[in-house]
């Protein structure tokens, strides 16, 4: 029969078809969950797949598989696991949903400003249905994606979400599906896409059943940070691509979601000759198809053959999280370069070079890890570089969880940030960095308390690559990912968006400059250029049409009279003269004002400040 996805339980007319693949087992039956438990058995296919139709079951029905006449267990790719990934799974009809969403053509790269949130932290309550009374203030920020940390259903009551067990379930910890679709239906009637940070590279350590259906979903002699690798290129990898493959086309169609964000794709092995991320980047298209679907992904190191089309041997994503920028910015904003910092120094030409070029290691020897990291970025568009200065990891990698405006000066983050936020890469904002959130994001995951103690432990050794944090005084001091109060704190206070209105109004007007104005707003390439000036100051050149540039003033340091100037990218235009058309310092955004840069002597360029200048009249 015609089913939507090869694998699961699937409510059509005639009743639930089921199937599942299950190769080295002889006997797999359907036991559906009641007072008298109803068992069908299922029939063999050729393939090792089990799969039969059972006439009197409908949606809602909760069910397991039972593997020789003996131990049952949840279906691998159900659709909903509504109390937990050890307990029965439902059966779910997608068709129930009504969509209003028809005319929504889906997110190309350009243009988008991504914002990563985490639901069971977003708001108070954590749920979708909380979550989705706040998008119209993302909207009025100007958020056009929403990038959702993972949802796939994981064993106990929190979590970030990246140890999920069932990755065709979204996690009844937020809701149920149906609200999740009506998450993603408000967003797109409010002009915002939606993408979902999907984790092809492991699967959780509780609740994980699939070595019981069949050993082949892992591989043998490869291995992850998290243990065994999945199983994309040995002996019967061909279900499990499919497994994964039809999972991302999934989401896109039962879910309408405009992409995926793929997490740690270094850690996802396959020597095939298609490789496993451009079936995933065909199979998201070709489902969201005819609405433009975007996939992004993260790689540590830095390979451009992800972006890179088919037609020149790449796998045809379209744009890799940038970690040189956020690495380089943190420096200069923090002034610590301390373990995977150590190849930055923040000056002003990594500064540059990140906002002209990219990446910034494209081939160097990198000297924490002790090879050489990263591929050259010719020819790709600045878009495909995602920046940002906030993330899930980078905050909760801190000592204590704490937002950047908790370690630097309120100056010199208003000055990054109009860099972040008007480079011509994709910019991403992490939740509450709007409105400079006072909730730290601190690692959390509920675990047995064996488990539990190994999580702990394991955290601590990792953040002790930072000398700073291996010192004896900081021992003990860190939170328990596994103490519910450690999730707690990390709930946004949305009343914060008024109470600290300066950091949100400095958010809302630069994304509204980066996407009114038209020189900001092309993001051609090639279409800036860039000089140092001092130890921490330097400037950016955006080309316009017809001489209509604009000259972006960055000083991290102290006030700078510049003088000489013999700096040809500081000339005005001919016939012009600069006008001052934005600034970090402006007293709305808790700044001081801000005097005339170009003076009789010669350029004053103010401390922690950005400021932006547009050409003008003449002034003889």
């Amino acid at each position: 029969m015609q089913r939507r996805l090869p694998v699961g339980a699937e409510a059509t007319t005639a009743g639930v078809h089921f199937r599942v693949w299950a190769p080295e087992r002889k006997r797999v039956d359907v036991v559906l969950e009641g007072d008298a438990p109803k068992i069908v058995a299922l029939i063999r296919e050729e393939s090792g797949y089990f799969a039969g139709l059972v006439a009197d079951a409908r949606a809602g029905a909760r069910y397991k598989y039972r593997l020789e006449g003996a131990h049952q267990f949840p279906d691998p790719a159900s659709r909903f696991q509504p109390e937990g990934p050890h307990s029965f799974s439902e059966v779910i009809d997608p068709q129930q949903f009504h969509w209003t969403d028809q005319n929504w053509h889906g997110v190309p790269l350009e243009g988008q400003v991504i914002y990563e949130i985490h639901i069971g932290t977003f708001t108070k309550e954590g749920t979708w249905q909380s979550a989705q009374e706040q998008l119209p203030r993302l909207a009025e920020t100007g958020i056009t994606v929403l990038e959702v940390m993972p949802v796939a259903d994981f064993a106990g009551q929190f979590g970030w979400g990246y140890d999920g067990v069932d990755l065709f379930a979204p996690t009844r910890l937020y809701g149920r599906p149906d609200d999740f679709r009506r998450f993603v239906d408000a967003a797109h009637s409010l002009g915002m896409g939606v993408i979902l940070d999907a984790v092809y590279n492991h699967f959780g350590p509780v609740g994980n059943y699939l070595p019981q259906f069949s050993p082949h979903y892992f591989s043998e002699t490869k291995m992850t940070d998290w243990g065994p690798a999945i199983n994309y290129d040995s002996e019967q990898s061909e279900p499990v691509r499919e497994f994964i493959v039809s999972n991302a086309g999934y989401w896109i169609d039962e879910f309408h979601l405009d992409g995926l964000r793929l997490d740690a794709t270094q850690d996802i092995h396959d020597k095939s000759s298609d490789h496993i991320l451009a079936a995933i980047g065909r199979q998201i298209r070709q489902k969201a198809s005819p609405r433009t679907a975007l996939v992004t992904a993260e790689n540590e190191p830095q390979q451009i053959k992800l972006i890179h089309s088919p037609e020149k041997g790449g796998y045809g994503l379209d744009a890799l999280w940038n970690d040189d920028f956020h690495h380089t910015a943190m420096v200069a904003l923090t002034g610590k370069n301390e373990a995977y910092y150590t190849d930055y120094l923040g000056r002003p030409q990594e500064l540059i070079s990140a906002i002209k070029r990219g990446f910034l290691y494209q081939g160097q020897r990198y000297s924490w890890q002790k090879k050489r990291r990263g591929s050259p970025t010719r020819n790709c568009s600045p878009g495909a570089f995602i920046t940002f200065i906030q993330n899930h990891d980078q905050v909760a990698n801190s000592a204590f969880g704490v937002r950047i405006d908790r370690l630097t000066d309120p100056g010199r983050l208003r000055a990054m940030t109009a860099l972040l936020l008007l480079a011509p890469g994709t910019p991403l904002l992490f939740q509450g960095q709007e409105f400079a959130s006072s909730s730290p994001f601190l690692f959390f995951a509920d675990h047995e308390p064996e488990l539990a103690q190994v999580v702990h432990r394991g955290r601590i050794e990792f953040l002790s690559q930072f000398r700073s944090l291996a010192t004896a005084e900081m021992a003990g001091r860190f939170a328990d990912p596994s103490d519910l109060a450690t999730f707690e704190r990390c709930k946004l206070d949305h009343g914060e968006r008024e109470r600290h209105r300066e950091a949100y109004a400095l958010h809302r007007d630069l994304l509204r400059l980066r996407r009114d104005d038209p020189v900001f707003r092309a993001r051609k390439p090639g279409g800036v250029d860039g000089a140092v000036l001092a130890n921490e100051a330097f400037l950016l050149r955006f080309f316009g049409e017809d001489s209509d540039d604009r000259l972006v003033l960055a000083n991290l340091g102290t006030d700078l009279h510049l003088h000489p100037a013999p700096e040809p990218l500081l000339a005005p235009p001919e016939s012009a003269q600069w006008a001052l058309l934005w600034s970090s310092e402006d007293p709305r955004y808790g700044g001081y004002g801000t005097p005339p840069l170009e003076t009789p002597e010669n350029w004053r360029i103010p401390g922690h400040a950005t400021v932006v200048l547009r050409p003008g009249p003449r002034d003889e």
